[in-house]
């Protein structure tokens, strides 16, 4: 597949986890909260399916752990919508996790450090 529209694909699933986690978070109506979950889960599974493909098609499976650390990332970002509806974490805290994990994710997918 062209890694092109593998990145595209990626980069649009990570849009779509963005945006609904920002409706999640900031605590939108009930209807737009199950209409956010929903695009959560879709885009997460865009993000783990685009992602996973994009290692194995591209021979990145033995290039080190970063790509594991993305996915633990990725579990985070699963799970942060549960945080915020328990209040495990303080919102705004939550909110700059997030954004933190993502810029780290992104990080990690252009350098591949380790």
């Amino acid at each position: 597949m062209d890694p092109l529209l593998l990145k595209t694909l990626h980069v649009a699933g990570v849009i779509g986890l963005f945006t609904s986690m920002g409706a999640i978070i900031a605590g939108a109506c009930e209807d737009c909260k199950k209409k956010a979950a929903m695009l959560h889960g879709i885009s997460l599974l865009l993000i783990l399916g685009v992602g996973l493909a994009m290692i194995f098609t591209q021979n990145l499976v033995k290039s080190g752990g970063w790509w594991h650390t993305k996915i633990v990332l990725w579990l985070f970002l699963g799970a942060a919508p549960a945080l915020a509806k328990r209040g495990v974490v303080p919102r705004p805290v939550l909110l700059v996790l997030c954004l933190a994990a993502g810029i780290l994710a992104a990080w990690l997918g252009i350098r591949k450090p380790f």
